[in-house]
């Protein structure tokens, strides 16, 4: 035989050999998974909640209009420290000076009035006294005449002229009494509208008072919203007022952040904080929570879910708000931020990766552990009232097969999460790939690749 016939026929062999063991291969592989694992371990854990917002002084007061007018003179500048009580900014005022001034003047005609009112009312009542008096003298004449009269020792003109006499001082009485009595309503009268301009007088002095705005709280200036020259009004019912300046207190800096309604749960006062901060990059600085809200904001349009005259299901927030413990010189209102809230922390506890948890249904678990004829016993085979019912749990690589193990899971860290129950350290558990696990199925074939996968447009070394 020649030697390229026996060539010829050894390569066929050989190509027939190659095929024949391929053939062999690919059905051997036929259902097998390619997974990534990881042993599960020991260590400490600390679940953290992060979030977002902005620096906010922990005390700030937001200057309002409180009066019409125009702005004929602002006294400070953004940036200057202020003391409570120091002045703003003035508003025109010669209206409201002289209301006052013309209430002045009323209130002191008045107090004038009620003077006069009570000297006639003194006078009134001396009256009343003399003329009972007079009538009391009158009755002990009338009294003595009529015992004369009976006894027949003075004349009938005698006594009805003494009689005539009695009732005049009763009637005088009577009169006095009266005058007296309108003396004292017109006194009443006269208070009644002195207190009346008093209250007009405060009325108007409070106008004139709002031209003229103090610091209300002691602090820096750190906005101004208006100018010499333009005009405010003060808010009425649901329109608010002419927003004219910020006065905040920088010794005492928060964080304002927005928390995922998902993770308020566990957010307390008083739980560490790390705050970093947009302007001072590469610095963390300590604080502490002091205020967890009860109030969902929408997160669209920052309103409290309360002020939403419809329901709707978009996410919302709730405000915490972390105080630093020292906070860095030259912060400014409205720096964005980022507060991570250590929420809890374990010591020597059980881990996973986050991404080996996975979810599969009662049916598929009970399916899997009536097909599977390995012997391999799933630890979720136990009936179920509902098929239907989700089950957590991570897949555990015993032997070549992947079986499905329920866990109970406790804090989450960054990319771990605790495991309580169902798993012990060192097990072999799937980690990936994502693909892998989502179509996993409980029982299935599995061949170990913990190979780093190649990134997109990467050369091979």
């Amino acid at each position: 035989m020649r030697t390229w016939k026996k060539i010829t026929l050894g390569a066929g062999a050989v190509l027939v050999l190659a095929a024949a063991v391929g053939l062999v291969v690919q059905r051997a592989n036929r259902g097998v998974v390619k997974v990534q694992t990881a042993q599960v371990i020991r260590e400490d854990l600390t679940q953290l909640v992060t979030a977002s917002g902005e620096i906010k002084p922990r005390n700030y007061t937001n200057v309002m209009a409180e009066g019409f007018g125009k702005i004929t003179d602002i006294d400070v500048n953004e940036g200057d420290r202020v003391k409570k009580g120091a002045i703003l900014m003035r508003l025109e005022n010669i209206q409201p000076a002289a209301d006052v001034a013309a209430q002045q003047a009323g209130v002191s005609s008045t107090e004038a009035a009620v003077r006069s009112a009570e000297a006639s009312v003194t006078s009134a009542q001396a009256d009343v006294a003399q003329r009972r008096s007079d009538l009391e003298r009158s009755n002990l004449d009338w009294a003595r005449e009529q015992e004369l009269f009976k006894e027949g020792l003075v004349p009938k003109q005698d006594y009805d002229m003494t009689k005539s006499v009695n009732n005049s001082a009763a009637a005088y009485l009577a009169a006095s009494q009266a005058k007296l009595a309108a003396a004292q309503a017109d006194l009443e009268r006269m208070r009644f509208t002195m207190t009346q301009n008093r209250a007009m007088l405060t009325h108007t002095a409070d106008l004139l008072k709002k031209t003229t705005y103090q610091a209300p709280i002691d602090g820096t200036v750190t906005y101004i919203a208006v100018r010499v020259g333009e005009n405010v009004v003060p808010g009425i019912q649901n329109a608010s007022g002419s927003y004219l300046m910020t006065i905040s207190d920088m010794s005492e800096v928060t964080a304002e952040v927005m928390v995922d309604e998902t993770d308020i749960a566990n957010i307390r006062n008083g739980q560490p904080s790390a705050v970093t901060i947009d302007a001072i990059p590469g610095k963390v600085f300590s604080g502490h929570v002091i205020e967890v809200g009860t109030q969902a904001v929408l997160r669209s349009s920052g309103l409290a879910s309360t002020q939403s005259t419809t329901g709707n299901q978009e996410a919302k927030d709730f405000k915490v708000v972390v105080v630093l413990d020292a906070p860095p010189p030259g912060l400014r209102p409205g720096l964005s931020a980022t507060a991570k809230t250590t929420t809890a922390q374990k010591q020597g506890v059980t881990v996973i990766p986050m991404q080996a948890l996975a979810v599969r249904t009662r049916k598929d678990l009970d399916d899997a552990a009536k097909s599977d004829k390995s012997g391999v016993t799933l630890a979720a085979s136990r009936p179920a009232a509902n098929a239907n019912d989700e089950v957590q749990g991570v897949f555990v690589v015993r032997g070549n097969k992947a079986v499905f193990v329920p866990v109970e899971t406790g804090i989450a860290g960054i990319s771990d999460i605790e495991v309580s129950n169902g798993l012990q350290p060192g097990d072999l558990i799937v980690t990936g790939s994502y693909k892998a696990l989502r179509t996993l199925r409980p029982a299935a074939t599995v061949k170990i690749d913990n190979t780093v996968p190649r990134v997109a447009g990467e050369s091979p070394n």
